[in-house]
């Protein structure tokens, strides 16, 4: 029996896209207009169709034939479109022009007949004006045949198995008579923990424990990768990240990898001044000349950032301190806290891998979303026992231009200027985080 199959729009690096393969589906197609996430998307999932380029460029009809699906069934769409602009009292929110995208996802959906939808954005959605949007955009589903679930939620990563405090709305629905996806049960942790003691879930100690420190190697301040012989002990969580034992996989398509390979790892080389701040900061607090939160051993993340593009400034993400070194944390254990497996790789350079990990959603929380959807659609998951290459990981070494060549797309972004980035930043900022 083939398992269903699902599409991602708004893919980034594939959070959602491995987490929704992880529950049972397997994702066939994945939209992302910036190149260099989509090169990424690309190595880690070479047998997904990769689109780059905009929705608003594409038809249903276009993503069904470029992923080589025919007429078969789409079992779920699932991403999350940019919304930047709420309109003044007396006019639709959804109009908008700055909402298209949110409008290119209603009418992909609709287009694709996709049994089901999962529709992410940020918590904010759901408070003051913004409500107005949330009414129209459940609005334009219906009048498209789609049963919507009105008791719509925001849900924390840290309630559904991974160490960081990230909250996100999520809306659901099912077309026609396809019954809706309930909301999944809250596994542990409460909302707002960062610095909490002994929590039920997942710790940062737990997501970190047993990695390598990255500054025992010199390598990695020119390259991302190195091959480690002693590893630590490894807790549950890290066990399932690291891939031991076949359930580690769930239901997702094992990979071909190198486990003794850390990767996505390249090493920044602080000031002694910074050390010195970061040593004296207390775990669960904010150091407080460069704004970055340490990670509390016994507690769980704060919400990982993406940074900026360059169009608005080309800002590093500020990635916390870790507990126990006098440093930023790594790219590999930004991963690690967000739920994503030692397989998943990133772009090499520190912005671009922490800047797909921010825009992400950790994938436990999209596993569990995807597990309540499968269930609403009736089908066993499945587990797979072919493995799976990945990709050519020169896919993660492209630079904006020589990703937007490869898919031969203008450069949607623009390239990145370091220099006047550094302007805007002040010195000990740029000290601690680049």
């Amino acid at each position: 029996m083939s398992r269903p199959i699902g599409i991602d729009l708004f893919a980034g690096a594939g959070g959602m896209s491995l987490g929704f393969e992880q529950a049972g589906f397997d994702v066939v197609a994945a939209v992302e207009i910036d190149p260099i996430h989509a090169a990424a998307h690309k190595f880690n999932f070479p047998d997904c169709k990769v689109i780059a380029q905009s929705v608003t460029d594409l038809t249903g009809d276009e993503i069904r034939r470029l992923a080589g699906i025919g007429n078969r069934k789409v079992d779920v769409v699932f991403g999350g479109a940019p919304c930047q602009g709420f309109s003044m009292i007396g006019q639709r929110a959804l109009d908008d022009p700055r909402n298209s995208l949110v409008q290119d996802f209603v009418r992909l959906v609709d287009q694709l007949q996709a049994r089901t939808f999962v529709f992410e954005n940020v918590k904010g959605l759901t408070v003051g004006r913004h409500r107005q949007f949330l009414v129209e955009l459940i609005e334009a589903f219906e009048a498209r045949g789609y049963r919507v679930r009105r008791d719509w939620k925001v849900l924390n990563a840290a309630n559904h198995g991974a160490p960081q405090d990230r909250q996100r709305f999520i809306l659901l629905g099912g077309r026609g008579e396809t019954p809706l996806p309930e909301y999944p049960v809250q596994r542990s942790h409460a909302a707002g923990t960062t610095n909490c003691g002994s929590p039920e879930g997942p710790t940062c100690r737990d997501a970190l424990g047993d990695l390598p420190d990255a500054e025992s190697f010199d390598a990695l301040l020119h390259t991302d990768a190195v091959r480690v012989d002693a590893w630590g002990e490894p807790s549950s969580y890290a066990k399932e990240l690291r891939c031991i034992g076949n359930d580690a996989w769930h239901f997702g398509h094992p990979r071909l990898w190198e486990p003794a390979v850390l990767t996505s790892s390249m090493r920044t080389d602080h000031t002694d001044i910074s050390r010195r701040r970061f040593s004296a900061t207390e775990p669960g607090k904010v150091e407080p000349i460069s704004r970055f939160f340490k990670l509390p051993p016994d507690g769980v993340s704060n919400t990982l950032r993406a940074g900026t593009d360059a169009s608005r400034g080309a800002f590093t993400s500020p990635r916390p301190i870790h507990y126990a070194y006098a440093r930023c944390i790594t790219v590999r254990e930004m991963a690690r806290l967000h739920g994503f497996p030692d397989w998943f790789r990133f772009h090499e350079t520190k912005w671009h891998g922490a800047r797909q990990i921010g825009n992400a959603v950790p994938p436990p929380l999209a596993r569990a979303i995807a597990a309540q959807v499968i269930k609403a659609l009736g089908v066993r998951p499945t587990r797979p026992t072919v493995a799976v290459a990945l990709g050519d990981p020169a896919l993660l070494r492209l630079g904006m231009s020589q990703a937007a060549a490869y898919w031969a797309v203008a450069n949607p972004i623009g390239r990145r200027d370091r220099k006047s980035g550094a302007t805007k930043r002040k010195q000990h900022e740029i000290e601690a985080a680049l």
